[in-house]
């Protein structure tokens, strides 16, 4: 007789589904067989497949940035593996990536016999610590056990907010779950934390005294209110409180920057404008809403100087200012407090505002990044989503003041160059507000350009700007010039989509600011894709001081 109940696979994908994810991105292999075969079968789930698994994993985690969870399936092994960057870099920015793997059979693993994708050891887990390491949570599926799991592994996922890792074996995937089912919410009507009364009320408390003592606050939102879905939550606090606030180059655009709070962009020495760092480190009470990460990008290479005495920082399951910590609170729930006690309380103010950054160049003038980011900044409307690749593009962009409704996303913290052109991908299928919109240099762009074909085949409608200078920019800054490692093979970037089989993009390649302006118009105007080739010129790329350069690495490079 044949069972009528799911199947563990289609349990799994099913399950997820109910979180409201809408795609799946991965690449077929034949031990994930059963879970692309269930992906495909699913009507809530489209299967995205994309040109590499490492380009998967970084659309899935440009999907996620937007959506707030997303899915990835790829084979055992070489698979898992090649995702793994991916997945690691999804963990840095605190995003729930689903990551599923189909494994050989249980038939094959308990004979002891040797299969494609293995070392040839015989061994059957050789890899699975390594794909656990790059998540919070882990699950081996069984037909037993799928239901229960399921339910673990989502609820941890979500409450840590990073990626899971669920692996099943070919024969267990196709078996029918023992069990009943359980129907889930979507991923908004999701508490992902509660907090320990008793905790929360102390911590509260303990709050509010400082707050009371307070002359001057001031906030710095981390990327992990959106990674929690708590945007409004902050934007209600920050509404109530009138509280002044700040992000970091990892925060930024977590709510809109034309919000009348904004102050700018907070990195030590680098912030802008000028005179912020001064104003958020004299400030009485810096509330850090996420917890800052003290990496090099992100502090303008450690020269910020917040006291931990005067910071208190909502972590995302704690609460800490200088020896005192409350645990089991989770940020939520402080947020939500905090907006309810609080009152009104003076907006702190920088002497100079920042502003939209002056309109240069013209005619046959030569493109240049001095005349390219402030038309990018120009061409944004509400609705847009701005993906910045790691390297000089994000240096420039991070500081650019965004217009209303217009969100931001890079990663300063894992820095994976390549990521920004498949995440893309991801952002642009969950971005149903408006257009999404990368600027990446070449260098990065090499490495994942396949992915501007799976963009075609699937209608997408990114406005893509490659900034051609022939060169590893961002490396010579931290370096010197003439090494030949740094300098890349030129492409003719602008006939890559055609070459890919995309249909109906606009394409150009640019070197005048009349040619730029002309493009950037078509652009704005095409109801279509857009991919748009812009030198710069190569000698933009100079290096840092040395000074500076042994300040970041610690390494004493010679002179």
């Amino acid at each position: 007789m044949i069972s009528s109940a799911q199947t563990v696979v289609e349990y799994v994908v099913n399950r997820l589904a109910d979180l409201g994810i809408d795609r799946a991105f991965g690449v077929p292999g034949d031990y994930a067989f059963p879970f692309d075969d269930a992906i495909e079968a699913c009507d809530r789930l489209q299967w995205i497949n994309c040109a590499n698994e490492l380009n998967a994993a970084y659309a899935a985690d440009g999907y996620a940035r937007v959506y707030g969870a997303s899915i990835l399936s790829v084979t055992y092994g070489v698979g898992e593996l090649s995702a793994l960057n991916g997945v690691m870099g999804a963990k840095s920015q605190r995003l729930p990536v689903f990551f599923l793997v189909g494994s050989p059979s249980t038939q094959i693993q308990r004979q002891g016999l040797v299969s494609h994708h293995t070392l040839g050891d015989g061994v059957y887990n050789n890899f699975q610590a390594i794909s656990t390491s790059a998540c919070c949570v882990s699950t081996n599926l069984t037909p037993d056990n799928v239901i229960d799991e399921m339910e673990r592994v989502i609820r941890e996922a979500l409450n840590q907010s990073a990626p899971a890792y669920i692996i099943v074996p070919m024969d267990y995937a196709l078996m029918p779950i023992n069990g009943s089912p359980i129907k889930g919410l979507p991923l908004a009507g999701i508490k992902r934390a509660k907090s320990n009364p008793a905790s929360l009320e102390a911590a509260l408390n303990f709050v509010m005294e400082k707050v009371n003592a307070a002359k001057s606050i001031v906030a710095l939102p981390s990327n992990l209110v959106t990674s929690y879905g708590l945007a409004k939550q902050f934007t209600d606090f920050l509404n109530k409180t009138n509280i002044a606030y700040a992000t970091t180059p990892m925060g930024k655009g977590v709510i809109p920057e034309s919000h009348p709070s904004y102050l700018g962009t907070y990195a030590g020495i680098t912030s802008a404008p000028a005179g912020l760092n001064t104003l958020v480190e004299s400030a009485d009470l810096v509330f850090d809403i996420g917890g800052l990460i003290n990496e090099d990008i992100n502090t303008g290479n450690w020269t910020n100087k917040l006291s931990p005495e005067k910071t208190i920082v909502l972590g995302d399951h704690f609460v800490k200012l200088g020896g005192t910590v409350f645990s089991g609170v989770c940020i939520e729930d402080m947020l939500t407090g905090l907006t309810q006690r609080m009152g009104p309380v003076e907006t702190l103010q920088v002497k100079e505002k920042l502003s939209k950054l002056p309109m240069v160049g013209s005619g046959n003038d030569a493109t240049n990044s001095a005349n390219f980011y402030p038309r990018l900044q120009n061409m944004l409307r509400s609705g847009d989503i701005l993906v910045a690749e790691t390297g000089t593009c994000m240096l420039f962009m991070t500081p650019v003041l965004l217009p209303e409704g217009v969100g931001f996303q890079t990663q300063a913290l894992w820095g994976s160059i390549g990521w920004a052109t498949p995440a893309t991908e991801g952002i642009c299928m969950a971005n149903k507000a408006g257009r999404t919109i990368v600027v990446t240099g070449d260098g990065s762009h090499q490495l994942t350009a396949n992915e501007i074909g799976i963009m075609g085949r699937y209608g997408i409608k990114p406005i893509i700007f490659v900034l051609n200078n022939a060169l590893y920019g961002v490396e010579i800054m931290v370096s010197e010039q003439g090494h030949q490692y740094d300098d890349l093979q030129n492409w003719n970037y602008a006939q890559l989509p055609a070459a890919m089989g995309c249909r109906n993009w606009f394409c150009a390649k640019v070197s005048t600011v009349a040619e730029l302006d002309a493009a950037i118009e078509k652009a704005n105007t095409f109801d279509g894709a857009c991919y748009i080739e812009v030198m710069i010129p190569a000698s933009e790329s100079q290096p840092v001081p040395i000074a500076l350069q042994n300040h970041v690495y610690k390494a004493n490079i010679p002179a």
